[in-house]
C-alpha cells in the first residue's frame, strides 16, 4: 500500500486556451499539514475546485489510498474521504449552531417511514465536538451568527471531520481573522493532523501558514515552483517566491534612485 493517503500527479486544467493549472504534484502523508500558497491569481481556486471534484482535471491522475480515481462530482471526492471547507464556510448564520453541524445529514428517530429530527441527540454532538476543540457553546440553538469568526471557522472543520473526512482542504481558513481567532483555528488544524488527517492549507499568509506546516507548494500562475520541507526552506524565502522575489529586487532598486533624487 502507498505511503501517501492522497497524490495529485501532474494536474493540468485548461480552460479553452487558458492555462489555469500545469503540471501541479501534490503527495500527502497522514498528519501531514501540506501549506498550498500562492498570490492572486496563481491558481489556488482552480486547484481546489479540482480537488473537491468541481472541475475535472484534463491531464494527470487523482491517487487516494493507492487507487487511481477520477471525481465527477464533489460527492464522489466527499466520498473518498476529500472534504473542502471554503472561504464563505457554508453556514447559514440564522440558523442555529445544530442545524448548521449537520445540515441535512440530521440524526432520526422513530420507526421506518414516521422518522423525525433527534433535536437532543443533534444537541449533545455539537456541543460536545465543539468542546473537544475549546470552543464552549452554552446553547446549541443559538444562532451561528452571533459567533465569531474563528468560531464558525471551527464549526465547519468539526462538521468535515465528524462526517469522515480523511483530506481536509482548507480554503483560507484565517483570511479576515484577528490575531487571536486566527490561532485559535491553527490550533484546531495541528489538532486535526495530529489525530491522522492529511491537511491542505491554502493561503497567501505565509506568517500564519510556516508555523504549522509540515511542507510547502508554491503556485505561480498556474505552475508549481515546487514543493519543500519546512526544514529545506525559510520563511523569508517563501516569501520572496510568492511576492517574486526579482520585482520586489527591481522595485527596491528603483525606490533608492527615486529617493537619491529628490536628494539632490
Amino acid at each position: 500500500m502507498s505511503e501517501y493517503l492522497v497524490q495529485f500527479n501532474n494536474i493540468s486544467k485548461f480552460f479553452g486556451k487558458v492555462i489555469a493549472l500545469k503540471d501541479v504534484t501534490m503527495k500527502l502523508k497522514k498528519g501531514e499539514i501540506m501549506c498550498l500558497l500562492g498570490d492572486n491569481g496563481a491558481g489556488k481556486s482552480t486547484l481546489i475546485k479540482t480537488l473537491a471534484g468541481v472541475h475535472k482535471p484534463d491531464e494527470g491522475e487523482i491517487i487516494v489510498e493507492g487507487e487511481k480515481t477520477i471525481f465527477d462530482s464533489p460527492k464522489d471526492a466527499l466520498d473518498m474521504g476529500i472534504a473542502t471547507v471554503y472561504q464563505d464556510l457554508a453556514l447559514v448564520p440564522l440558523m442555529s449552531v445544530t442545524r448548521n453541524f449537520f445540515m441535512g445529514r440530521e440524526p432520526q428517530k422513530g420507526i421506518p417511514f414516521f422518522k423525525t429530527f433527534d433535536i437532543d441527540t443533534a444537541n449533545k454532538i455539537a456541543a460536545d465536538r465543539m468542546g473537544q476543540i475549546g470552543i464552549d457553546v452554552r446553547d446549541p440553538s443559538q444562532a451561528v451568527g452571533t459567533m465569531s469568526g474563528g468560531e464558525r471557522q471551527c464549526l465547519a472543520i468539526s462538521r468535515a471531520i465528524y462526517f469522515g473526512a480523511k483530506v481536509l482542504v482548507l480554503d483560507e481558513p484565517t483570511s479576515a481573522l484577528g490575531v487571536h481567532q486566527a490561532s485559535v483555528v491553527l490550533k484546531y488544524i495541528v489538532k486535526a493532523a495530529s489525530q491522522g488527517l492529511a491537511v491542505i492549507l491554502i493561503t497567501h499568509n505565509v506568517h500564519h501558514a510556516y508555523p504549522v506546516g509540515n511542507s510547502f507548494t508554491v503556485l505561480n500562475r498556474g505552475k508549481s515552483l515546487g514543493t519543500f520541507e519546512k526544514k529545506d526552506i525559510s520563511r523569508e524565502k517563501l516569501l520572496g517566491m510568492m511576492a517574486g522575489g526579482e520585482e520586489l529586487d527591481k522595485l527596491e532598486v528603483e525606490l533608492k534612485e527615486i529617493d537619491r533624487v529628490s536628494n539632490n
